[in-house]
């Protein structure tokens, strides 16, 4: 038996104008809270063990400022009963969180810039959720129950089908039949004490996008939601300070909104109070359907001893394993790249940049790559070697933003010729480039975190960023298989942990160049690097800890603190007193 113990903390970030993480739009920003935001906590030992430490957080994503801050705080605290490899951070990804926790530059410039004080927020939250967790760890028994949405349950649709439908290891849908394009299974880890559940971590992907782009108040959406809802309800049954963990699987391409014929007529039938309300509903269909899977039954046992594997790899040149890679011996990974498709966005969650605009930022795009590849004389080797590279990697993606050498299409990003006017968040990423805030720092992380724990007989593979369905599927499929001669029985996957650097697709949905296929930025065979990586770092499981060879020592380069303080507490836009929508 496991002794284990839950908490939560409220993350107390102020609504004064910053905008929100999500959506990436310069009128998103928060001027109050419709829901409180909250750090989940559970801690677990098994035996004199090692003990896991899992903190889910109403929040858009992880960055490495968090993990790191969250980490040194936690050495401090728990001593030699803190295991870095243990600690597994995640969130909710609601696009209502605060913004401005990152000290790569991309992700910020909407806020505008670094917000220290929202860094200092959420790790302050996060440790005191993870210390009490810690403190009341007491005997606990551990099961885990799995249940699939029945199929008139509107909780969640695929929102890129034709890029879904280019697997082959899937039977083709049509438009009507996007409820059925994702994993609808949910599972549910209970904690238990005399028979009753006090607390529960459920995985189920669903994007938290109930609340659109123009919504200026905190919100935990969805998922924030469902643990309320959950939460209350156990505490009617007569849990003590029950927790409930409501966190991401494979979300990447999962929307809460209706995907189908008059899907965007639909959704923009819905603002306002009316996308808080949504929210909640959703929240419900979730929390109801852990519920339910705890009420079926007490589900599999789960006991056993405690590990962790968690390593830092530069994606930025992994090769794939040619497994993973349809036979080829020639997929790389390269520098990060966004795709013209990231900032058309999603039709129905979250429209980007206009059609137009998109369609001739696509032959712009081209002609930069033609004249790249097809004037190499004016070019040096180093230069060719690099694009000739990049291109390979990244495939038939209409590449805007070059993320490593700092260039939207073709130009450096303080002499792009789009004027400011055109665009406040142009304009903000030109003004700091021109004052030199991101000339040595990194855009994106291209340090990634993998890691992989395991309960016993269950497995949970711990990725960054947004994995669609089939990609997420296929790890979980490399890591089964090696796994499988330890003992483990059970695997499953959560998203969102430790870092956020874009999307994963699998090769095939790459190639229709859809939203996720435009931010997954390490190019067409980011997917496969991930399953190669993943099933190495399973494999090393399997060995004695003493025999481990995983790297355990990288980590991500630091933020130059010079241009760090460049971009940190930059002045607000002026508040468009009762213009904005509530």
């Amino acid at each position: 038996m496991y002794e284990a113990g839950w908490s939560k903390r409220e993350i107390t970030v102020k609504a004064q104008g910053h905008a929100m993480m999500g959506y990436g739009m310069w009128h998103n920003r928060a001027w109050g809270h419709a829901t409180a935001l909250y750090a989940r906590a559970v801690y677990l030992r098994h035996g004199t063990g090692r003990g896991l430490m899992f903190c889910l957080l109403d929040l858009g994503y992880i960055t490495h400022a968090m993990r790191s801050g969250v980490v040194e705080h936690l050495q401090a605290v728990m001593g030699d009963a803190f295991d870095e490899a243990a600690l597994v951070l995640t969130c909710t990804h609601t696009h209502s969180g605060p913004g401005g926790c990152s000290h790569d530059a991309m992700y910020n410039v909407v806020t505008p810039g670094f917000v220290p004080e929202h860094v200092d927020a959420i790790v302050t939250a996060t440790v005191d959720a993870i210390t009490e967790a810690w403190r009341s760890a007491a005997a606990t028994e551990l099961t885990l129950g799995r249940g699939g949405f029945d199929e008139p349950v509107p909780v969640a649709w695929n929102r890129s089908l034709a890029a879904y439908n280019r697997n082959p290891d899937v039977t083709p849908l049509t438009d009507r039949e996007t409820h059925l394009a994702l994993d609808r299974d949910m599972a549910v880890l209970a904690f238990s004490r005399h028979g009753q559940v006090q607390a529960l971590l459920s995985l189920f992907g669903v994007h938290a996008t109930c609340i659109g782009n123009t919504n200026t108040r905190y919100s935990g959406d969805n998922k924030g939601h469902a643990a309320l809802v959950a939460e209350a309800q156990l505490a009617a049954q007569g849990a003590a300070n029950p927790v409930a963990l409501f966190a991401q699987a494979t979300a990447g391409d999962v929307s809460p909104h209706y995907q189908g014929p008059g899907d965007v007529a639909r959704r923009s039938r819905l603002q306002g109070d009316g996308e808080h309300a949504y929210a909640e509903r959703n929240g419900r269909y979730q929390s109801t359907q852990a519920l339910d899977i705890l009420a079926a039954g007490p589900g599999l046992a789960v006991d056993g001893g405690i590990d962790a594997v968690f390593s830092y790899l530069d994606f930025t040149a992994r090769k794939a394993d040619p497994r993973f890679a349809q036979g080829r011996n020639d997929a790389f990974t390269s520098e990060p790249c966004h795709g013209v498709a990231f900032f058309t966005g999603t039709r129905v969650d979250g429209p980007g940049m206009p059609q137009a605009i998109g369609i001739v930022a696509k032959k712009v795009a081209r002609w930069v790559k033609q004249n790249r590849l097809g004037h190499p004389q004016k070019q040096g080797p180093e230069d060719r070697d690099y694009y000739r590279r990049l291109y390979a990697a990244q495939g038939p993606k209409d590449i805007l933003l070059e993320a490593g050498r700092k260039q939207i299409l073709g130009q450096p990003i303080a002499k792009l010729m789009v004027p400011g006017f055109a665009d406040p968040l142009v304009a903000e990423m030109k003004r700091q480039a021109k004052q030199g805030a991101m000339t040595r720092s990194a855009m994106v992380p291209t340090v990634l975190p993998l890691q992989i724990v395991r309960l016993g007989p269950l497995a949970l593979v711990c990725c960054p960023g947004e994995f669609t369905t089939m990609a997420g599927r296929r790890v979980v499929q490399a890591v089964q298989e090696a796994l499988q001669p330890a003992g483990v029985t059970q695997v499953l996957i959560c998203t969102y942990c430790n870092d956020y650097m874009g999307y994963v697709t699998t090769n095939e949905e790459y190639q229709q160049q859809a939203y996720e296929g435009g931010h997954t930025i390490f190019g067409q065979w980011t997917g496969a690097a991930f399953q190669t990586e993943f099933a190495v770092l399973a494999t090393e499981m399997c060995r004695p800890e003493a025999e481990r060879r995983h790297d355990r020592l990288t980590r991500p380069q630091s933020a130059p603190a010079d241009e760090l303080a460049l971009r940190t507490r930059l002045p607000l836009p002026v508040r468009r007193t009762g213009k904005l929508p509530a």
